[in-house]
């Protein structure tokens, strides 16, 4: 692709010699045939050594590009570079229209423009939208609807009643629609609930390999717009996550868990359930959030890592805290007598 042309599809300037791209590279790694980008002050030094043949930058570094590379001007060179990365994707498009190894119910609906890959299962009442994608060995249960340009990676399953997007991108081995963790104590065990409930997931999201969302017991597990959830995530029943909001690796998100929009949840984050996160929360790695937050901002919680030797001290004497406060108490009561007695 020329430069000239990706930077008119970016809607962004082009300075310099127009050229040929085959690909994308890290600045430090990039050959003359290749894009980069620098989006940070940071890396401007590696700028003045790269070979890459064109660079995004920021039009204030624009003095700082080596002669004879041209550069793509953006105020967000981070941003450029990720629309810039749909022009380069390789993914393998399917053939339109159904493979005969696939399974599609009489009932269900698949528009002519999507292609459904082979040995994939549709269920009854399932509607398959225009210019869907379906990998192989794909399982759709019952009266689903899989929006328009979305698409499911191979091995995805989806159990019944559940509603995806336009635009979304599930990827393998997600599960979408499983049973919430819902049991009733008895004398004789548990007594399972059955799930009643669905799963409705809006436009323009993107769920990890091995993701796993469960239906609502009484009412839908909801995914609002442009939601984005890494791999290894578990939604528990019930949730409800707002537009925009990002889930890192490894979240755990207990039963009725309610996300705002615009929240960031980082890698190994645990939520208890029936709470609720307002918008733009972001809540640090690892961190356990045991009550609502109510305020916009950064949280975390945890100790962070020392070591062994001093994290022992440490747990050692977080055991004595109760002790120690009962015996500042007892000082200040008695400091609270001697200052009455003067």
């Amino acid at each position: 692709m020329l430069a000239s042309i990706l930077a008119e599809h970016l809607q962004l300037e082009l300075v310099g010699n127009d050229r040929d791209i085959s690909a994308i590279a890290p600045i430090h790694t990039a050959s003359s045939t290749e894009l980069a980008f620098v989006s940070q002050a940071r890396f401007l030094s590696q700028l003045a050594l790269t070979r890459a043949g064109v660079v995004i930058i920021k039009p204030a570094w624009s003095d700082r590009v080596p002669e004879g590379c041209a550069a793509i001007l953006a105020s967000d060179p981070y941003l450029a570079f990720a629309r810039a990365t749909h022009y380069f994707a390789a993914a393998k498009e399917l053939a339109t229209g159904i493979h005969p190894s696939a399974q599609v119910h009489p009932e269900a609906t698949v528009d002519a423009t999507a292609a459904v890959g082979a040995h994939v299962s549709v269920g009854r009442g399932t509607e398959i939208g225009p210019c869907v994608t379906i990998g192989a060995n794909v399982s759709i249960a019952d009266h689903c609807k899989i929006g328009a340009g979305s698409r499911l990676e191979a091995g995805v399953v989806v159990y019944s009643d559940v509603h995806i997007g336009q635009r979304c991108r599930i990827h393998s081995n997600a599960v979408i629609g499983s049973d919430g963790f819902g049991f009733a104590p008895s004398p004789e065990g548990w007594v399972k609930i059955e799930q009643l409930g669905g799963v409705r997931i809006g436009d323009d999201c993107d769920i990890g390999a091995n993701t796993v969302i469960d239906r609502g017991a009484l009412q839908h597990t909801v995914l609002g717009n442009n939601v984005i959830i890494d791999n290894l995530v578990q939604v528990a029943h019930n949730c409800i996550i707002g537009d925009q909001t990002a889930i890192a690796a490894c979240v755990g998100l207990a039963g009725s868990t309610r996300i705002g929009r615009r929240c960031t949840l980082a890698g190994g984050v645990g939520v208890v359930g029936h709470l609720d996160i307002c918008d733009d929360v972001h809540v640090t790695a690892m961190s356990m959030v045991t009550k609502s937050i109510i305020e916009p901002g950064s949280y975390s919680s945890g100790t962070t890592m020392m070591p062994s030797v001093e994290w022992r001290k440490s747990a050692v004497r977080m055991g004595q805290l109760e002790n120690l406060n009962k015996r500042v108490q007892q000082l200040e009561k008695l400091l609270s007598k001697e200052t009455r007695d003067q």
